[in-house]
């Protein structure tokens, strides 16, 4: 299984509207990209104070690496994407993408 871990630091003009329609575009990937077993998303709640701006985030497990692979190109994907990146401080530069191999 793959855990597919993304942390948005959104802009300074985003509105909290504008991140949850972003974040509800990443959640609708469940069921129409094939190999997506989940979504959990969220705003950060940790204590630590270490957050750097990332405020919101996602994981999403895929089957497996191949299903990963065929998610990346896939343009449900890259719609979702560009609307995460649109909310982003400095775009794709507010985004970090980490994926675990579970």
């Amino acid at each position: 299984m793959i855990r597919h871990v993304v942390l948005l630091r959104p802009s300074a003009a985003a509105s909290t509207a504008d991140i949850e329609a972003a974040l509800s575009g990443v959640a609708a990937l469940k069921g129409a990209v094939e190999g997506i077993l989940d979504v959990r998303m969220g705003a950060n709640a940790s204590p630590e104070g270490l957050g750097r701006g990332y405020t919101h985030g996602f994981v999403m497990d895929f089957a497996n690496a191949a299903a990963r692979d065929a998610y990346l190109p896939h343009p449900r994907h890259k719609e979702a994407g560009a609307a995460l990146v649109a909310v982003a401080e400095g775009g794709i530069d507010g985004i970090l993408v980490f994926d675990l191999d579970l």
